[in-house]
């Protein structure tokens, strides 16, 4: 997996790409993916029906990722996600997340710490 492309793509796009956002989702995470986003444990299923409603309130994302570091089976990165809205507004992010990997090379978990920014 390359950490930095991922961060970069993925949230393009699942939220704006023209494939279903299930497709996307299951290119980068593995079965049984799950995500501890500040505590809240959140699954495949759960992950997805977050990202239909961004769809429709989200113009644009861009990521700026300051560090990005895998070692084995393992990953950590730092990095900034900002979400333009429909209605003109931002929303900026600061994220720090620790990770491992499945061994067909897709993300098996994710745990993140979030800030706004």
């Amino acid at each position: 997996m390359d950490l930095r492309e991922y961060l970069a793509r993925y949230p393009h796009d699942v939220a704006f790409g023209e494939e279903d956002p299930e497709a996307v989702f299951d290119r980068y995470h593995a079965p049984g993916f799950v995500l501890y986003n500040d505590g809240v444990v959140l699954d495949r299923e759960r992950l997805l029906a977050h990202v239909r409603p961004a769809r429709k309130r989200a113009v644009s994302v861009h990521t700026e990722i300051h560090d990005a570091l895998i070692a084995g089976d393992r990953v950590a990165a730092r990095y900034t996600l900002t979400a333009v809205m429909r209605r003109g507004d931002s929303i900026t992010t600061e994220i720090f997340l620790f990770g491992e990997l499945a061994q067909d090379g897709r993300l098996q978990r994710l745990d993140q710490l979030t800030r706004a920014a």
